[in-house]
Formats: C-alpha cells, structure tokens, sequence
C-alpha cells in the first residue's frame, strides 16, 4: 500500500508540473499586457511601463517567470495577482469556489442517492414499470442540457408555482451585512434546490444505468449463488456480496465526475446566476482579465488531482488488487 501511494503521490506532482506550465505558457502568450493594464490602460506612460515591468519581472525570459510564480504559488500559496483589479486572486477565487463546491458536492450527494436507490431497483426487478421507468428517466437525463433544465425549473417552480427561488445564493453562515441578501443554512439550502436538482439530473442519469447494469451482471456470479445456497439471508447477501463488489467501478467514475463536474458547473451557474469558478471566470474574460482566469484554472486543476489522488487511494483501500497494478 505504502508503494502505491507512493508511484500515486509522484504521478500527482509530474501531473501538477505539466498542467501550471502549460497554463502559465497559454496566458503567458496570451493578448493582455499586464503591464499596461496596472497603468491604465491605453493611457499608459511609457515610464509607467517600463516601472511596472520591472516591477513585475515581465522583462525576464518567460522561464524565469515561471519558476517565479511556481515558487509563490508553492511556499507561499499565492494563485497571483489581477492586474486589472489590483488586488490578490487568493481571496477572489476561495470565495468563487465555496460556491462551486456546495453545487458540485450537493449535486454528488443528490445524484448518488437517485443513482443508488433506483439502478438496484430496477436491477432486482428487470422489465418491470419502475425499471421501465428508470430507463426513460436516463433518456431524457442523457439527452437534456443543464441550461435548458435550469430555465424549465425556474419557470414552473420558481415563477408559476413559487414554491422555490429562482436565482442568486445565500450564504451558509449568515447574511453579508450590507449585501442586502439572505443568509443562514435554511436559506443556503433553499436557494441551492434547484441548482442541485438541476446539476444532479444528468449524473444521475448516467449512475442509474450503470448501476443496474453492475448489479445485474453481479447477482449472476459464482459467490452469489452460493451465499444463497448456503441460506443467507437477501439482504445480507446483497449489502456483502452484490453491492460491495458492484460499486467499486461506481467509486472510480465518481472521482472522475466530480472533476468533470466542476468544469460542467458553468451551465448552472449561469443559470441561476450563482457566483461560483464558472460565472467568474466568464466575468474575467469579458474583461480581458485573464490572470483570474488563470487562477481559476489553476485551482480548479489542483482541485481534480487531490480529489483523484483521493480516489485512488480509497479505492486501493476497497480493493486491494488494485495495489498490485
């Protein structure tokens, strides 16, 4: 176990390596003069130019600063500054992405749970109305885009029926004083319900079938049939035998979804205008304020491989075959 943990925890490095250098090298070519934008703009004097790039080492072979941003993104935990707005990234993006983190987590649960409950239930009831059921249930999730689910919901629940609101968030731990919103969890949950349901629909379509699928092909295995055989009791049979062997792909693909969903949590963002990494990234760009971008993505990038590494290594821990490739 140590080995592979280990070979897991060098691989998350060599992964971080390539990814903050190929970010860093895409906005280090990228049209924005950061110089320029902390001076002003088009207005800017030329000696203000020249004070700010050396200011800033933008005068230095781009591998210099490379390793510049490498090391205050390491020792000192530091995404980077934003020209344009002239303050630190650090407090922009954590903020940003408590808001990405209650959908995206929120969702996880919401779509595992309906993942869950009806892929083993249409496993143990094949053709029947509810596995029929089901499976239109995966055919409008697969088919469906979030965008247009969101708009669907907010018009029926939130603006004909009034049952739930239709956009903006609360925050969890009380009201911003001075932002005019509420705050506290009832209302953190209550704005949050839709967006859930709505981020949740697609996943858990996905999860439903491959559920059934895994816990089909596993009631028909060697072990099964003789834990029945030796007279143990449904339930047991199906939590200790069926449901622990069926789930380890599901644990798998669950770390991979996640990190897709927190590329895909734009759509819902946009939606119900949350002001998660999505909707900041947007507003960044539309002001050609690509350092945010840039840490954006570099957090969103740190993000997926610690959650993956995670994984991994809970996998290894269910199963410890994996150990051993």
């Amino acid at each position: 176990m140590f080995r592979y943990l280990i070979r897991r925890v060098l691989w998350a490095l060599l992964l971080f390596l390539v990814i903050t250098f190929v970010t860093f090298v895409i906005f280090f070519m990228g049209p924005q003069d950061p110089a320029r934008a902390q001076c002003g703009g088009d207005q800017a004097s030329r000696s203000c130019l020249v004070l700010v790039t050396q200011k800033l080492g933008l005068d230095k072979p781009m591998y210099v600063q490379y390793w510049r941003f490498l090391k205050s993104l390491v020792w000192h935990h530091s995404l980077g500054h934003s020209y344009a707005q002239g303050q630190d990234l650090n407090g922009t993006v954590i903020d940003a992405a408590r808001e990405t983190a209650s959908l995206v987590f929120g969702g996880a649960i919401l779509w595992m749970l309906i993942g869950l409950t009806v892929g083993v239930y249409s496993a143990l009831r094949p053709r029947s109305l509810l596995d029929r059921t089901a499976m239109i249930f995966v055919l409008i999730g697969v088919s469906a885009h979030p965008i247009w689910l969101g708009l669907i919901f907010e018009y029926f629940f939130g603006v004909k029926w009034k049952i739930t609101p239709i956009a903006n968030y609360a925050n969890f731990f009380g009201a911003i004083p001075g932002s005019g919103e509420p705050g506290g969890p009832w209302q953190w949950f209550y704005h949050l319900i839709l967006p859930w349901c709505t981020f949740a629909i697609l996943f858990a379509a996905l999860y439903v079938r491959m559920i059934r699928a895994n816990v089909m092909e596993t009631l028909n295995e060697d072990y099964v049939r003789t834990a029945r055989a030796k007279g143990a009791p449904e339930g047991r049979v199906l939590r200790s035998h069926v449901l622990r062997n069926a789930l380890l792909p599901v644990v798998t693909m669950l770390g991979m979804d996640i990190g897709l969903a927190l590329g895909g949590a734009i759509f819902t963002e946009t939606v119900y205008n949350l002001p998660g990494l999505g909707n900041t990234a947007i507003l960044a760009v539309s002001n050609y304020d690509l350092t945010v971008v840039q840490g954006v993505v570099i957090f969103a990038t740190l993000s997926i491989i610690v959650f993956n590494l995670l994984v991994d290594i809970l996998y290894a821990w269910i199963d410890p075959r994996i150990r051993l490739t």
